[in-house]
């Protein structure tokens, strides 16, 4: 009788391995997260058979040379531009543009050389059919409708294109594990093998990446420790504003955004983001311009709050783009320091323009959008407000107070109301008020919430 292939389990989030299925992880303590899968019959490749280690001073630090997509918007998020051998992982929920910017950046770097397009999902045709719809015609873009990663490896070696997209990892697999494509063991092994050659080749590999239920990208959490860049694509599809975020970058900063816009010719670069997020601002109650900053980059954001009477004895609170528990916290605090009372009311808050922010920095909004919506007061027009709001109710500093103005005054407006310890640091033409306490910021805009509790 053949012998019977040995399997092991190994879990969906931290990638720790166990000979048998166990209902809870030993590693990092989640249930329900070991999966079977085959064990490899090989050892994985190292980058190089003639590497030797060297001393670390023989080796220079200069910068690490970029090439530019031709996309500002994308360099920065990237931390500069594309990096030789650099893999980067891209997620997002399915039709939300993630092909369509795969193919724009293709076409910006097909002038220097051979762009390879590998795709597992869709064939030729149907990717020319897109290209064209977008205006995308160029001879140096190759098309590989091919899910053997021994066999894309060999076309990356045999082109040596200037950048090389897989579309998608979950759909590739290699004939050194008998499991099937999209399996955890599958996902894990060709990702290696594709970052060897990306490495080994100094050739930039974008891979694209399926999204879970949960808004994760598909596959054991060690995918994302394997490729050296992970962006999200963030936004609603029936929005036009895509968000794309780097969740992990080794060649720059983390959490940089883009601000991209959806149009039938494909995604076009917004390059003030801050004015376009607060475009269609009301100005009515509820209402507060916050200052974030998302990466390296200040950003002006619309908060918006509802606060509506209910008969239910158990009132809602929902919150879009912002941390609901965050809310919940910030609601007591302002019961707690007479901003009137909550119990008794339904509490809606949204981040305007899709985004997600879980900077404490938009604490103070937070609290100005919820008071003004009680009250009925609207915040004055020209304000902009941000801080963090302690438990107790002070009101806490901030990183880059003056960067947060700037980008304020540069937009308009004429007063930000800041942490009063970060009021000495904005050197910045604009009238600044500094707060210590949440009752002095709300005697401050003059809402009278006491009064209508």
């Amino acid at each position: 009788m053949p012998k019977k292939a040995a399997t092991i389990f190994a879990c969906t989030e931290c990638g720790a391995q166990a000979t048998k299925w166990l209902g809870r992880c030993p590693e990092c303590n989640g249930w329900n997260t070991l999966a079977e899968e085959d064990k490899p019959a090989t050892r994985p490749i190292g980058l190089s058979a003639s590497a030797e280690p060297v001393p670390l001073g023989a080796i220079g630090a200069d910068l690490v040379p970029r090439t530019s997509t031709n996309l500002p918007s994308l360099d920065r998020v990237l931390g500069g531009g594309l990096v030789a051998g650099a893999v980067a992982l891209v997620g997002g929920e399915p039709g939300i543009g993630k092909s369509t910017l795969l193919l724009q950046v293709a076409e910006q770097l097909a002038s220097e050389g051979t762009v390879l397009y590998v795709s597992g999902e869709e064939s030729p045709r149907q990717i020319a059919l897109r290209a064209k719809r977008l205006g995308i015609v160029h001879d140096n873009i190759r098309l590989y409708a091919e899910t053997s990663v021994e066999k894309i490896n060999d076309a990356i070696e045999k082109l040596r294109p200037v950048i090389a997209i897989v579309d998608s990892i979950q759909t590739v697999h290699t004939s050194t594990n008998p499991s099937a494509p999209g399996s955890i063991g599958q996902v894990r092994d060709c990702a290696g093998l594709l970052m060897t050659v990306a490495k080994r080749l100094n050739v930039p590999v974008f891979l694209i990446g399926h999204i879970t239920k949960e808004g994760t990208i598909a596959g054991p959490k060690s995918l994302e420790h394997i490729v050296d860049t992970v962006l999200y694509f963030e936004g609603e599809k029936l929005q036009d504003f895509r968000v794309i975020r780097a969740h992990k970058n080794r060649f720059g900063p983390v959490n940089e955004i883009a601000l991209f816009e959806m149009h039938d010719g494909g995604l076009t670069e917004v390059p003030n983001p801050s004015a376009a997020l607060i475009a269609q601002r009301s100005g009515a109650p509820g209402s507060a311009v916050v200052a974030a900053i998302e990466g390296t980059r200040p950003l002006l954001i619309e908060l918006q709050a509802l606060v509506s009477r209910t008969n239910f004895p158990s009132p809602r609170r929902m919150a879009v783009g912002i941390d609901a528990n965050r809310v919940s916290l910030l609601l007591a605090v302002l019961e707690k320091k007479n901003g009137g009372s909550y119990v008794s009311s339904d509490v809606y808050v949204n981040l305007a323009g899709g985004l997600q922010v879980a900077e404490p920095a938009i604490d103070l909004g937070i609290i100005a959008a919820l008071a003004s919506s009680q009250t009925g007061v609207a915040i004055p027009h020209h304000t902009v407000v941000f801080g963090e709001v302690g438990l107790l109710g002070e009101v806490r500093s901030v990183s880059q107070p003056d960067a947060r103005a700037r980008e304020a005054a540069a937009l308009g407006f004429r007063r930000v109301i800041v942490p009063r310890a970060n009021a000495a640091e904005i050197h910045v033409d604009i009238e600044v008020c500094g707060v210590a306490r949440v009752e002095e910021f709300l005697k401050i805009v003059q809402f009278q919430v006491s009064d209508r509790s």
